[in-house]
């Protein structure tokens, strides 16, 4: 994929005209959204599992066991395959999802696999919220899996490509920000909905995803594509100069959109890129 190579003069700095507008900070937080999902489907599960009423429901046999068998240590109540399926098929999914995800970003750009990742995650909140059987919750968490796969791959990229040159690491490092508010998030939401009476409050747990979900895909339908997709997909420098116009506040990008073209050139001479990554790349002296 096609990246900005950063030029630097002497002091360090940045030789590309440009600053931080309020239409680049827009779209992060709305692209970041992303990572507040992946923070609180991850810090959701432990809570919902604990929670007696889900257990009784789904998981009758862990249940059991957690109440009569007092002499056995928690390792052993919870030693459930079925209960490690609905853990767990959220980061299988995702790992598969994420090798499809790369072909679909380069292919068809950022903002429609950040569309398609806020769909898997709506859909999955809709889906454990609302769930009658272990088979809905666990095709939920699969299509959590899904948008967490979509989303971890296009966003950070697209957070890259969007943020001035000598703004990228705090903009990534917002991404990061926002799994850790997500985590805390999944956390405060789980000791609230713990004592909800009814045994209901598991579903307010998973639903609250759809929240995050919300403004990640309604929010994506209005982001603008990335100067280094225009280039990459469609070979448009005048449309993508356009955008950088519009992203960096200025009309001086000629230095940075030369940039992007030549990257976007050797970007294209690659073949097979995940074999790079089995490669021997160790230097040997001569």
């Amino acid at each position: 994929m096609a990246v900005g190579v950063v030029m630097t003069n002497g002091g360090g700095q940045s030789q590309y005209s440009g600053k931080m507008t309020l239409f680049v900070v827009l779209s992060c937080i709305v692209a970041a959204m992303g990572g507040v999902i992946f923070g609180y489907d991850i810090g959701i599960s432990g809570g919902v599992t604990s929670m007696e009423p889900f257990l009784e429901k789904f998981f009758p046999e862990v249940y059991t066991k957690m109440k009569h068998d007092t002499k056995i240590s928690n390792y052993c109540k919870f030693d459930s395959q079925l209960l490690t399926t609905f853990t767990s098929s959220l980061y299988v999914a995702g790992l598969v999802a994420s090798f499809f995800a790369s072909s679909v970003t380069r292919a068809f750009g950022r903002k429609p696999s950040i569309l398609a990742g806020g769909a898997a995650f709506l859909a999955g909140a809709a889906l454990g919220g609302a769930a009658l059987n272990v088979y809905m919750l666990i095709f939920g968490r699969i299509l959590l899996g899904v948008g967490v796969g979509f989303a971890n791959q296009a966003v950070p990229l697209y957070l890259s490509e969007m943020a001035p040159p000598r703004h990228r690491g705090a903009i990534n490092i917002g991404f990061q920000l926002c799994v850790g508010i997500g985590v805390l998030s999944a956390n405060l939401v789980n000791y609230g909905a713990e004592k909800i009476e009814g045994g209901w409050g598991w579903r307010i747990s998973l639903a609250m995803a759809a929240v995050p979900a919300s403004m990640l895909t309604l929010g994506a339908l209005f982001l603008p594509e990335t100067p280094n997709s225009l280039i990459q997909r469609k070979n448009n420098p005048q449309k993508a100069k356009l955008m950088l116009q519009k992203v960096r506040g200025t009309d001086d990008v000629e230095s940075e959109l030369d940039d992007l073209i030549k990257a976007s050139a050797v970007s294209k001479t690659i073949k097979h890129p995940f074999k790079k990554l089995f490669k021997d790349n160790t230097c040997h002296n001569l």
